[in-house]
């Protein structure tokens, strides 16, 4: 179901009791939808299938700490290309 924004303000306790009952509400801003409200239930299912990005896998105290990170290159610097307007005397 589709609530608007001052319906579900209006009547909050409805909204998530339908919500508990019958599953995700949508939320709507000038007829655009804009949010859902979901049980604790569905958002813990939800969160627990999703894959955790590089960030959070990098920042895991449990994550992996043994990764080989090669040592950085030095810069390579080549000479600058001549230009047409440098051979005007």
């Amino acid at each position: 179901m589709s609530w608007p924004v001052y319906h579900a303000k209006a009547r909050f306790s409805e909204f998530l009791e339908t919500t508990l009952k019958d599953g995700p509400q949508v939320l709507t801003r000038r007829g655009v939808e804009t949010a859902v409200l979901v049980s604790m239930d569905d958002w813990k299912r939800l969160q627990g299938n999703r894959r955790p990005n590089i960030k959070e896998i990098l920042l895991d105290p449990s994550g992996p700490h043994d990764l080989y990170i090669p040592p950085r290159r030095r810069l390579r610097f080549s000479e600058p290309l001549s230009s047409p307007l440098d051979d005007q005397d």
